[in-house]
């Protein structure tokens, strides 16, 4: 097939190991022929860019791009699936499944969990109902300009929410728990509220989550005990 008949499309996620807040993933699709003007955007891993080079160029990759198409997940929704024993790689890659069929590609470039990610790929290879070649492999985003652009997306739609999020409950930091202004502002509130917003801010499944409740009970108790 002529070269500028082929489409290709990136697909990555944002949050995937966050606290608080949604996952959110992003497809990507061009025509092969406009590769090199992403290429000249200098589009690259989303980590590596500040939020304001990441606005910027997501704008820019608006205007490239055939398609585009952001799914969230949100935290009560990543809960539920934990109760039903879908971990969260199945969730993304019944996301990347709906992303993938409905962009159509004829190869679609997708940045795979770290942790198995062959056994991710076979997975998701059998849940695609298209004809696209699919390559799943660890840091796409910093192999494929069109997953870097996904990647984009994905970070840029995150931050969105995020921010949202931020001003309605007034939490710092990235939503991570290796982020300390983020378990910091989870101790806090939970000592004030004596215990976390039910929807749509933290993952209640979370281990995280789990351990911070935990010791939160253990030193009421402890108090209550002194108190005695």
């Amino acid at each position: 097939m002529p070269e500028k008949g082929v489409i290709i499309c990136g697909v990555d996620e944002a949050g995937r190991g966050a606290v608080l807040g949604p996952m959110v993933l992003a497809g990507v699709s061009i025509h092969k022929k406009d590769l090199p003007k992403l290429k000249k955007l200098g589009v690259r891993d989303s980590k590596e860019l500040t939020p304001q080079q990441r606005d910027r160029l997501s704008r820019k990759i608006e205007r490239i791009a055939k398609d585009i198409i952001v799914m969230k997940v949100g935290p009560c929704k990543i809960d539920d699936y934990k109760k039903q024993g879908v971990n969260l790689n199945k969730v993304e890659a019944l996301k990347m499944k709906t992303i993938i069929e409905c962009l159509d590609p004829h190869t679609a470039y997708i940045d795979g969990p770290e942790v198995r990610v062959e056994k991710f790929g076979r997975f998701l290879n059998k849940l695609v109902n298209t004809e696209a070649n699919l390559i799943v492999e660890n840091f796409a985003d910093q192999k494929y300009p069109i997953v870097s652009a996904a990647s984009i997306i994905a970070k840029v739609e995150r931050d969105k929410d995020i921010e949202i999020l931020r001003r309605k409950y007034g939490f710092k930091g990235t939503g991570y728990p290796s982020d300390d202004r983020t378990i910091e502002w989870m101790k806090a509130y939970l000592k004030e509220n004596k215990k976390f917003p039910e929807k749509g801010l933290v993952r209640h499944s979370w281990i995280t989550t789990k351990d911070l409740l935990g010791d939160h009970r253990q030193r009421r108790l402890f108090g209550f005990f002194r108190r005695g």
